[in-house]
Formats: structure tokens, C-alpha cells, sequence
């Protein structure tokens, strides 16, 4: 006998239709004798319809209470689902993570699991009825709700997963796998049967919104199978599991992309030490998150320092990089927020040489200009203007023969 946990999203439980159809696929899987658990997010469209009733009450809503308000997503989908489930004839019983006993810390709306009180669910499926649990939340030690942030059903069922020892965690969500980039920008993106945790961790990291990055570290932490696959249409979907020798032909396995990306440059800084700290201290205490960073050291003894930021810190950080200019005595700052990171993901990089050369002459025969570069073990990532995005993205997937089974 196995045990899964099965996650759905939004999209997939976001009608009294929709839960039905969750339902008949949840009891075939428990019809053929598998222990199954269901985790399942809000409605499609529920938590944002909440946070507008807590900001037409409070402008900025006390954490705890919008903790309080939110997890109600959750609890009516899972009763819902429950009374689905015994309405074809499938024993369910649900839980809230309250119930379940998912304790974390107490960091309201972005909180993080502790550990997790497995009794109450094993009990349940030694009943042979389908634990159905709600996603995205648990308590703190002081028994107040908690949320584990956007996106935070992915990381319970695999949380779940991990305390209950599942031979497979399966993500349902509207897309029938991970692909090597995104279908809407190249058509010729192929579904992957499997990709390791690195590298859906830097896919993640990078722009493919297909899974939440915490849920993937989990899983690699706790080497739980890890599978997303579609609610809508049958599919094996894609496994992400450990690197194994099947893996190590494939160069690249994706191209990432990430359009809310701005850059900064400030000029002429003199060439001292601690000059980055100075730089950077100030975007850090606006708690504005830094992502590439490039320094050029001139012959004249000064430096030109230029960073990435999310587009929506992009009027901030630019602010405050010209305050700290004046009192630097630097030259100018220069600022541009129509540019796009493009990133090459592989574990195949680290046997292989020539990858960067490839990347960059592809790009090149395309006449377009590279204006940063960060790399890593298994990736290589670019900034380029937003307008050559599509083509770079199309160049890069023929380039590396993305479209072409390993």
C-alpha cells in the first residue's frame, strides 16, 4: 500500500464543479488501495476577495486578524471537498492545520513550519478514509492561526509529505508539467519528464512561477518526490527528484526568464574599501532585495557599481542611490527598468565546457547586447533590453536543441 499527498490549487477547486471533479480523481487513486491525503488551496479568487474586505476595513490590517481571516479560504475547501468525497461513496474526514497540528513560528502571513503532529491523520487513514487538509496555514505555539505566505499550499503538501514518509508528493495545478520555458514565448517548449531540485530550485528563483521555491527546498531537504502534473488533462507529469546518471546527458534543462527586473548604476565612486557597504547599506535598510551585482574598477582609481532590483523597488532604490551619490561624491547615477533577465539552467554545466561561449555567440548573431552577466554552477544568467526577450528566449531553446528529446 502507498501513501500520497495530493495538492490542488486554486484553479482546480475554484467551482462546486471543479471539487467534484477533484473528488472522482482523488477516489480512484484511494479505489485501488492507496493511502491519500489532500491538501487543497482556496478557491480560485477567495484570499484576494478577503484581503480587499480586510482593506476596506483596516488600510494596512493587523497581521494576526488577517491571518484569522484568510485561512477561512482554506476550511471551506476543505469541507467542501470532504462532502464531495463521501458523496461518491469515498470515507473523507478534513482538517485544518490547526487541527492537523502544523506548528510554526509566529510570523503572521509569512510564516514557517516548526514541525508537524503526523497521529491525528494516520489515525484517519487507518481508517481507510482520505485526509483532506487545508493548505497555507497552521498555528503557532500560542494556538493563533498563522499563514505560510502566497503560494504557501505547495510547501504544506510537501511539509505533509515529509512527516507522513510518502512514496510521492503530486502537484495538481493548471499547467501538465515543467517545461523548458515557458510555452507562450516559445511554442516549441517541451514538457520535461524530470528535473532535479537544483535545478527547479534556480528555475523557480529565476521567473518559472510553476512551483513556490520554499516548497522545492523542502523537498530537496527532506528528499520527498516531488511531481506536478495537471488537473485537467491525464499526464505523467514531471518528476523532480535527485540528480541521477540519466540526467547527466541533458547540457541545459530550461530557460528562465524574469521581466520585473531593474538596473542601477552609480558612477565614479571612489575606490575604497567598504565603498559596496556604503552603496548597498542604504537599498538593505529599505529592506529592498538586491539581485546582480557588477563592479568596475577604473584606472583613475574609481569604480562603477551597478545592481539589480525588482522593478517595484526600482523608484526607491534609485532614490536613495542618488542620496548616496551626493555623499560619495561620485559622478551620476544612471538607471534603467526596461531590461529582462534570461537564464540557462542545467546540471549538465558542471562536466560540460563551452556552454557560456554558446550562449553568448547565440546571442550575439542575434545582435543582441549583453549588459550584465551572473553565473553559477548550474546556470548562466543575462540582462538584456525587455524588447529581445522573446527572441533571445527562442534563440537560446534552438541553440541548446531544447525542442529535441535528450
Amino acid at each position: 500500500m502507498a501513501l500520497y499527498v495530493f495538492k490542488f490549487g486554486g484553479t482546480s477547486v475554484g467551482s462546486v464543479e471543479r471539487i467534484k471533479a477533484v473528488a472522482e480523481k482523488v477516489k480512484k487513486a484511494h479505489d485501488r488501495g492507496d493511502q491519500i491525503v489532500v491538501v487543497v488551496s482556496a478557491m480560485s479568487g477567495e484570499t484576494n476577495r478577503l484581503i480587499g474586505l480586510a482593506k476596506d476595513i483596516q488600510q494596512q490590517p493587523n497581521a494576526r486578524e488577517l491571518d484569522m481571516l484568510v485561512s477561512t479560504g482554506e476550511q471551506v475547501t476543505v469541507a467542501l471537498l470532504a462532502m464531495a468525497l463521501e458523496d461518491i461513496g469515498c470515507p473523507a474526514f478534513s482538517f485544518t492545520g490547526g487541527q492537523v497540528r502544523i506548528l510554526t513560528d509566529s510570523s503572521h502571513t509569512k510564516a514557517r513550519i516548526r514541525s508537524i503532529d503526523d497521529h491525528r491523520m494516520r489515525a484517519k487513514l487507518n481508517q481507510g478514509k482520505v485526509v483532506v487538509v487545508a493548505g497555507f496555514q497552521g498555528v503557532d505555539e500560542e494556538d493563533n492561526i498563522t499563514t505560510l505566505g502566497r503560494g504557501g499550499s505547495d510547501t504544506t503538501a510537501v511539509a505533509l509529505a515529509a512527516a507522513l514518509k510518502a512514496d510521492e508528493c503530486l502537484i495538481y495545478t493548471d499547467v501538465d508539467g515543467v517545461y523548458t520555458t515557458d510555452p507562450r514565448v516559445e511554442p516549441k517548449a517541451r514538457r520535461l519528464d524530470r528535473i532535479t531540485f537544483e535545478e527547479m530550485l534556480e528555475m523557480a528563483s529565476l521567473g518559472s512561477k510553476v512551483l513556490q521555491i520554499r516548497s522545492v527546498e523542502f523537498a530537496g531537504k527532506y528528499n520527498v518526490a516531488l511531481r506536478v502534473l495537471s488537473s485537467f488533462t491525464e499526464g505523467n507529469g514531471t518528476l523532480i527528484t535527485y540528480e541521477d546518471t540519466q540526467m547527466e546527458s541533458a547540457l541545459i534543462s530550461g530557460i528562465a526568464f524574469n521581466r520585473d527586473e531593474a538596473k542601477l548604476t552609480i558612477t565614479g565612486v571612489p575606490d575604497k574599501p567598504g565603498v559596496a557597504s556604503k552603496i548597498l547599506g542604504p537599498i538593505a535598510d529599505l529592506n529592498i532585495e538586491v539581485d546582480m551585482i557588477v563592479q568596475n574598477i577604473a584606472e583613475d582609481e574609481t569604480t562603477d557599481f551597478t545592481f539589480t532590483v525588482h522593478r517595484n523597488d526600482f523608484e526607491r532604490a534609485k532614490a536613495s542611490l542618488e542620496t548616496t551619490c551626493a555623499e560619495l561624491g561620485a559622478k551620476k547615477v544612471t538607471a534603467d527598468d526596461n531590461i529582462v533577465k534570461v537564464s540557462i539552467v542545467g546540471v549538465g554545466m558542471r562536466s560540460h565546457a563551452g556552454i557560456a561561449s554558446t550562449m553568448f555567440q547565440t546571442l550575439a548573431d542575434e545582435g543582441i547586447n549583453i549588459k550584465m552577466i551572473s553565473t553559477s554552477e548550474i546556470k548562466i544568467s543575462v540582462v538584456v533590453d525587455e524588447k529581445y526577450l522573446e527572441l533571445a528566449v527562442r534563440a537560446l531553446h534552438a541553440a541548446f536543441k531544447l525542442d529535441q528529446a535528450a
